[in-house]
């Protein structure tokens, strides 16, 4: 077995298994460099914790120094099949190189590689995909980190994808089970924006509730923003991230008020507030005394809903009835509170 003991940094990404930062990678045309740095900012202030940029040619090395100007998040280059790219990526204090290191060209090119990024400290992500692996892909990430210690390098994070879903959680546990270098976790090509994050949500979080993982993408075909928002809530649902979970009842017969605009309207007026932003919170909105202060008692705050009216509840305790029209109103007062306790 090899192990990476040590902390893992990828800038100022600490990977040491407390918190599980989130990737996301800009999709703007590698020519257009105003376009990327407009992006990259627009992620850093969305709450990307680190973020991938495809280098394809020479001239988009350019991207590097530029992007880097402009964020505080640690910038990785994404590299195949030129090693000199590699090579000019560390040049320009890339904060970590993914690349597969069997498309880069012959041994002495995957030596100077992995000699550049030590001499730097920079980490390189074996990635290793469903689609492009000819072998096994737990033996394909293997060959390739041996390749890597062959020159004395294990400052490694692996990322074994598939847009097979149980595909790649059977071969993430079966690496861990085998290695401890660092996880980055994700499904490849896993879709548009609903069918992704149903597929992301159902592989990462499989992976994470195992305790396996580091780092995480949920690849979308839609806005990297998305991916972020998608990324976060996945964490927050298994206690993995700070924010306020809403939970809320699918409704039936009983309910006399209406749940759904309720519950979407508290969502959105908590996603416009910034004050609420790091608040740990769980709020429940249910639409009866059935589900309500029974199955919501371990809400912080929460309602149960009657006709037309709504009893709060905070912590299982109730508060007060409430008539439906002033519900969100009252239930964002009672967060306010909840955050200036």
């Amino acid at each position: 077995m090899s192990a990476q003991n040590k902390k893992m940094k990828i800038g100022k990404c600490i990977l040491n298994g407390e918190k599980i930062y989130i990737q996301s990678m800009l999709n703007a045309r590698s020519d257009d460099i105003d376009g990327n740095i407009s992006q990259a900012c627009e992620l850093e202030k969305a709450g990307c914790d680190i973020l991938r940029v495809a280098i394809p040619n020479a001239l988009a090395l350019e991207l590097i120094p530029a992007i880097k100007s402009k964020i505080s998040i640690p910038l990785v280059a994404d590299i195949h099949y030129d090693y000199k790219l590699a090579l000019g990526a560390v040049e320009r204090s890339i904060d970590k190189i993914r690349i597969n290191p069997g498309n880069i060209g012959d041994k002495e090119r995957v030596k100077a590689v992995a000699v550049a990024c030590n001499s730097k400290n920079i980490p390189i992500r074996i990635g290793v995909n469903g689609g492009s692996s000819k072998e096994g892909l737990v033996e394909s990430a293997i060959s390739h980190i041996k390749l890597l210690e062959e020159f004395d390098f294990n400052n490694i994070v692996v990322s074994i994808k598939s847009s097979n879903i149980a595909e790649t959680v059977k071969a993430n546990r079966e690496f861990r089970a085998k290695y401890d270098y660092p996880l980055h976790l994700g499904i490849t090509e896993a879709g548009t924006e609903r069918m992704g994050l149903i597929k992301n949500a159902i592989g990462i979080g499989s992976l994470l509730l195992d305790g396996i993982g580091e780092t995480i993408r949920v690849s979308l075909t839609a806005d990297p923003v998305k991916e972020l928002q998608a990324a976060k809530d996945i964490l927050l649902s298994i206690g993995k991230y700070k924010g306020i979970e809403i939970i809320s009842c699918p409704t039936c017969g009983r309910t006399r008020i209406d749940v759904e605009k309720i519950a979407n309207d508290l969502e959105i007026a908590i996603k416009n507030n910034l004050k609420l932003a790091n608040v740990n919170c769980k709020l429940a909105v249910m639409g009866c005394a059935v589900n309500g202060v029974g199955e919501g008692k371990d809400a912080d705050i929460g309602i149960a809903g009657g006709d037309g009216c709504a009893v709060l509840f905070k912590k299982g305790k109730l508060l007060r009835k409430i008539k439906e029209e002033f519900l969100v109103e009252e239930i964002l007062e009672e967060l306010s509170n909840f955050v200036a306790e």
